[in-house]
């Protein structure tokens, strides 16, 4: 049996890769399951899907504990959540990264594909989606599916949702990852632990509430959960600001969603907080002067 673990962030699609997988590993002649993980999950959040394929009838419905591959949809996961936790040594690891393969530490030496999925989601979708590609990047790299298949597979779960259209775009930017991606070795330095979990403390509790510590499957939520949850991690574009062109309106300032622009300098001038800047890109549009242009990040 092959078991597949997918991380991503809410909004990357890692539940659709994860169905469309499934769909290419029947054509394959294999059963096939694809399940999600929920939680508190948000968009640009990391969260779960797995799959398991096998040429038998499966029966296990728990979550994949000990998976055959993980699948990276953004390496900066790689900082967040322990990515390798139950790999197995003899399967592999598929990353979204503009890194080579010597370059990815996931704690172990394992082989390891590698490809820029975002960029060929702008290239090819016109948005920063990246669960097509990554499964060219898969088929690729662990060659248990065939990128025929992967592209059959995309066909089905994302045309029958999203339209023709869209399922034969995304089937090309699985072809363009398959012929980009770079096969390797992961170096294995890293000493690989997830994130602590956050708590309140007294002083972050509503007044009149009392409660116990105890572990949740929540995660990082709450009030004054930003002192561990640095959203920055988020982003795919982010802000370049231009101080010949600010007349400091501050609309910027004003309509930022996360309060990550500052007033500094007594107020004469103003910079971002990339710990917390998501590159939303709402500051730019709102610029009447066009003082900010949002770039790759």
């Amino acid at each position: 049996m092959y078991e597949v673990r997918f991380h991503g962030r809410g909004g990357q699609g890692a539940v659709m890769a994860a169905q469309a997988l499934a769909s290419a590993a029947f054509k394959e002649g294999y059963y096939a399951v694809a399940f999600p993980h929920f939680g508190a999950e948000r968009r640009g959040a990391p969260v779960l899907a797995f799959t398991r394929m096998d040429k038998q009838k499966i029966r296990r419905k728990n979550q994949v504990y000990n998976p055959s591959f993980v699948v990276i949809l953004d390496d900066r996961l790689i900082d967040l959540v322990n990515v390798s936790e139950g790999l197995n040594p003899s399967g592999a690891a598929v990353v979204n990264t503009r890194k080579s393969p010597e370059e990815i530490d996931l704690g172990m030496e394992i082989k390891v594909g590698v490809v820029d999925a975002t960029s060929v989601a702008l290239e090819v979708l016109g948005v920063p989606i990246t669960n097509s590609a990554i499964l060219g990047a898969f088929a690729k790299t662990t060659g248990v599916v065939s990128i025929e298949a992967v592209e059959e597979g995309i066909r089905d779960i994302f045309g029958g949702r999203i339209g023709k259209e869209a399922g034969e775009k995304n089937a090309k930017a699985a072809r363009v990852a398959y012929d980009r991606t770079v096969v390797g070795t992961s170096r294995g330095e890293k000493k690989m632990v997830s994130k602590k979990q956050w708590l309140p403390t007294v002083q972050e509790l509503p007044l009149g509430l009392a409660t116990r510590s105890m572990e949740t499957d929540a995660g990082l939520v709450g009030p004054g959960s930003f002192v561990e949850n640095k959203t920055g991690s988020w982003r795919t574009f982010k802000p370049v600001f231009n101080r010949d062109k600010c007349v400091m309106c501050l609309l910027c300032w004003f309509y930022c969603p996360e309060g990550a622009i500052k007033r500094v300098d007594g107020g004469k001038t103003l910079e971002f907080d990339f710990d917390y800047c998501k590159g939303c890109g709402i500051c730019a549009e709102e610029c009447p002067t066009k003082a900010i242009e949002m770039v790759r990040d």
